[in-house]
């Protein structure tokens, strides 16, 4: 076990492993890849945003957009790994929804050909309740933030 695996942090989780950490299947899954994690702080996920997704044939098809809801969706999935890694392999299995989400703000547009950069910080855990704030970004753009909390079930 290397030194960073075993202080809880990990360099990247690709596509399979988040499959097994997260129930949420194509066309629902909406990040490809969490570049950095620290368990119990901090997770980077990755979407690459193309124009084959299924919600572009319905969104603004002449100028074709990312949906918020959708942008809100990858950070809590990316959330979601964040806390299956935080509590551990006995955790895989578990569920985590969403509860409620605060102070969201779009702030550009994301189109398809962009690389969303999702970052995660846990603001603080209470039980099994935990709250984060999340910030996603083109390039060195700030597209979207929110701050949102989440509930870890047991499988």
């Amino acid at each position: 076990m290397t030194e960073a695996v075993a202080a809880g942090r990990a360099d990247a989780v690709d596509i399979t492993r988040i499959m097994e950490m997260i129930p949420h299947r194509y066309p629902m899954l909406l990040i490809d890849r969490v570049v950095d994690i620290v368990a119990n702080e901090t997770a980077v996920g990755i979407k690459n945003v193309t124009i084959n997704e299924p919600q572009f044939q319905g969104h603004f098809p002449q100028r074709a957009i990312m949906p918020g809801v959708l942008i809100v969706e990858a950070m809590a999935q990316t959330a979601g790994v964040l806390v299956i890694h935080s509590m551990g392999e006995d955790a895989e299995g578990s569920l985590v929804y969403f509860m409620s989400i605060d102070k969201c703000r779009f702030r550009r547009p994301i189109v398809p050909g962009d690389c969303m950069r999702i970052n995660v910080a846990k603001e603080h855990k209470r039980g099994n309740v935990w709250r984060f704030q999340a910030k996603v970004f083109v390039d060195e753009h700030l597209c979207s933030e929110a701050r949102f909390a989440a509930m870890s079930v047991q499988g």
